[in-house]
């Protein structure tokens, strides 16, 4: 019999076990073994260990089935009928083999083993596919979802077309072989999710079984329709290893996404300020691509995020945005740095730029990702405080000198150029045109204010006295040099023309002898400007 079930001649061996079983019960009623219980014990353990035989068989030839290029039809369809017969042959009458019981002529429920072995081949198929290590492949965990994923459509597509034809409707293969793989890979995924994963691997752990498992990549792939059904499969991860691998999906994307954000401040130092490359001009405005890369990012971030789930696309979005938060300040500090070590050319229009894009994130967030702005806002406004007073201060460094010659002897004298302070104010005030509104025109209204009240300060400064030839002299200059500044500011945009007259006026009572009209001066002077009492 032994020989008959190593040559998987199943029904054959089956048929000399009942015999034996038959016999050994007939002997066993007729009272054979009374006077020798252990020759019926040895005959019905013998019995016993032949039907595992052939379990061991049954078992083997199905978890076998997959493994092999091509589905042996007869070998199935033995199986089958060699199943119904053990079940014709031991109806199941609820009674099973206790303590102590002979074993013979109970249901040897071939049909559970059956299951088990199904369960035990889609186990063993997918404890199968190929998976390096880390070390070995960096992209190792993306590389054995492929596999998986192509050697579970091979396997069931094999169901579906060769392996179910060989069973009777009852058994339900399809379902059952279905049943079994999406077991085997909740198993293995829940194992794979409880490693140590990086962002990238906990993505593509995310994402495949958010939208590849299900999809027409796999389960719902139009050659497996419709014999392969997905509705009534529980869920491939539990919600607390589904939301775990959610949390530590967005605790590793915190690194990630301030590496991003430091290597977009990386190369804003090293291609950019290192560099004294200008901005970029575009619509007229100086342009950083700051709030763009920033954009970038998020959007980025958010679009793969939202693709596996819309509250991760939300923790992500939250994530982002405090990361940001961080991030602006932190750039600030770098560039207030740079700025304050190095006096070179392209810090203002850097100033400018910054000052645009950060209206442009700021709009941008609003609009594009619709987040409330309220705290990136008071961020950015103390960051532009801090910008525009290094701006002015600089500006102040540059002017100062100058307008400490005004009413010199060299001043006088003509040694120092009427145009020197307005192009030193100039290097300044020119790319505020460059600065999207309204920030450029105030800032530019400051700069304008700024100048004028220097200039008049300097002025009136007790000074030596000057007889009538000098004080025509100085009045002269004083107006070639107010129209000059103020020339080049209104060109430059300023709308401040209240301010042109004041140093006019200066220059009328300093050019004037007769104390009747120096009165009149001073007090129109005194009305139009009523603050330089």
């Amino acid at each position: 019999i032994n020989e008959l079930i190593q040559k998987k001649q199943l029904l054959e061996a089956f048929a000399s076990i009942k015999y034996l079983e038959d016999e050994t019960i007939t002997e066993r009623d007729a009272e054979r073994y009374k006077d020798n219980p252990q020759e019926f014990v040895r005959k019905s353990k013998d019995v016993d260990l032949l039907y595992n035989s052939i379990m061991n068989a049954i078992q083997s030839i199905v978890v076998g089935t997959l493994e092999h290029p091509t589905v042996e039809d007869t070998m199935l369809t033995c199986l089958v009928t060699l199943i119904a017969r053990e079940e014709a042959a031991h109806p199941n009458t609820g009674n099973t083999a206790g303590p102590g019981s002979d074993l013979l002529g109970i249901p040897r429920k071939w049909r559970e083993e059956w299951r088990e072995a199904v369960k035990e081949s889609a186990r063993k198929r997918v404890l199968g596919v190929p998976m390096a290590s880390k070390e070995e492949e960096s992209s190792w965990l993306d590389h054995h979802l492929n596999f998986l994923q192509k050697r579970l459509s091979e396997d069931l597509l094999k169901i579906k077309i060769s392996v179910r034809k060989c069973y009777p409707e009852e058994y339900q293969v399809c379902d059952m072989y279905v049943e079994a793989f999406h077991e085997a890979i909740a198993s293995h995924l829940q194992h794979l999710s409880r490693r140590p994963l990086e962002f990238n691997e906990l993505y593509s752990l995310l994402n495949w079984v958010a939208n590849t498992y299900h999809s027409e990549l796999l389960l719902g792939h139009p050659d497996l329709k419709p014999e392969v059904k997905t509705e009534n499969l529980s869920l491939l991860l539990t919600p607390g290893d589904w939301d775990k691998l959610k949390n530590d999906y967005i605790t590793t994307a915190k690194e990630k996404i301030k590496s991003y954000f430091g290597n977009i401040l990386r190369l804003e130092v090293t291609e950019k300020w290192e560099k004294e490359v200008h901005p970029e001009v575009k619509e007229n405005l100086y342009h950083s691509s700051l709030s763009f890369d920033i954009q970038t990012i998020i959007g980025e971030y958010m679009k793969i995020s939202g693709a596996i789930s819309r509250s991760l696309e939300m923790k992500m979005l939250e994530l982002c945005l405090a990361e940001l938060h961080e991030f602006i300040p932190r750039f600030g500090e770098e560039f207030i740095a740079w700025s304050t070590a190095q006096d070179g050319p392209t810090f203002v229009p850097y100033f400018v730029a910054y000052i645009n894009s950060f209206s442009d994130l700021t709009s941008g967030l609003e609009t594009v990702f619709k987040v409330n702005t309220d705290e990136l806002q008071k961020i950015l406004a103390a960051l532009t405080r801090n910008f525009t007073n290094i701006y002015l201060n600089k500006l102040r460094t540059k002017a100062q000198p100058l307008f400490k010659k005004i009413l010199t002897k060299d001043w006088i004298l003509e040694m120092e150029r009427p145009g020197s302070l307005a192009s030193a104010v100039s290097q300044f005030s020119e790319h505020l045109q460059h600065m999207r509104e309204p920030m450029g025109q105030e800032l530019l209204r400051d700069v304008h204010k700024y100048v004028v009240r220097e200039y008049i300060t300097q002025v009136i400064k007790p000074r030596w006295k000057m007889n009538r030839e000098t004080r025509e002299q100085v009045s002269e200059k004083m107006k070639q040099e107010a129209k000059i500044l103020n020339d080049r500011l209104i060109d430059q945009g300023s709308d401040s023309y209240w301010l042109l007259p004041a140093i006019q006026h200066i220059t009328s009572i300093i050019g004037e002898t007769k104390k009747d009209k120096i009165k009149d001066y001073v007090t129109d002077l005194c009305q139009d400007y009523p603050d330089i009492r």
